[in-house]
């Protein structure tokens, strides 16, 4: 039988008792395994680009860079690795800002540590993980709390990405004008779809223009697949 491939974790954390707690936990979980650790952004952000992570969980208050930021930082530094928030915050400002800085998911603290592996195995399989209840205010594009948080939640590659697709590109001619890979274009639209919670191009569309990022005009009559899904 062929051996299961372990979810690769990395822990942010200035607490070390914290580290450690999760660490032993998570060991004991058969299918992950942590592959790394850090106590603040600069050691996060060093160890990350020799360390290959699937899913790194991130306290957002650690001294020092401001964990919105870190978590658009490492986004760039390890982009094919999932984001979880790990707070002590239960807000939904905090939920929200961290969601629209590309986190893919966000567990309390003082949540029983079996939240924090389905949080993992969530995110691992494309799925998001955030507290019940506040999926209309991450997700809804039509009524983002600003126009500058709701371009928070996209990367600066996704969207050129999401500018393109609104202009009218095909995936391939995307990626010609972007230097990337055909598949690597057509990662970043599902991931665009993924956050914004829009399947269409039309919906992707109109979200783009309701955003600035394209000189395109609003449609006179919106397209019924424009709609949320």
């Amino acid at each position: 039988m062929k051996k299961r491939t372990k979810i690769k974790v990395f822990l942010v954390d200035d607490h070390p008792a914290v580290r450690q707690g999760v660490s032993s936990y998570l060991a004991r979980q058969g299918p992950m395994s942590v592959v790394g650790e850090a106590a603040d952004d600069k050691e996060a952000l060093r160890k990350l680009k020799r360390i290959s992570a699937d899913v790194i969980i991130l306290d957002i208050s650690l001294p020092g860079m401001d964990g919105g930021e870190l978590a658009q930082r490492l986004r760039r530094t390890a982009p094919r690795a999932k984001l979880i928030a790990f707070s002590i915050h239960a807000g939904q400002e905090y939920v929200v800002r961290m969601a629209r800085c590309g986190v893919h998911g966000y567990v309390m603290k003082d949540a029983p540590t079996s939240k924090l592996v389905e949080a993992i195995l969530r995110v691992h399989q494309g799925g998001l993980s955030f507290p019940s209840g506040m999926s209309d205010a991450i997700l809804a594009p039509g009524a983002p709390p600003s126009s500058g948080a709701a371009k928070a939640v996209l990367t600066a590659r996704e969207r050129e990405v999401l500018a393109l697709l609104a202009e009218g590109l095909a995936n391939k001619e995307v990626a010609r004008k972007l230097g990337i890979s055909v598949r690597t274009a057509e990662t970043h639209r599902e991931h665009l779809s993924r956050k914004l919670g829009i399947a269409p191009i039309a919906g992707l569309t109109k979200y783009a223009i309701q955003q600035g990022l394209t000189s395109l005009g609003l449609p006179a009559a919106p397209d019924a697949e424009g709609l949320q899904r």
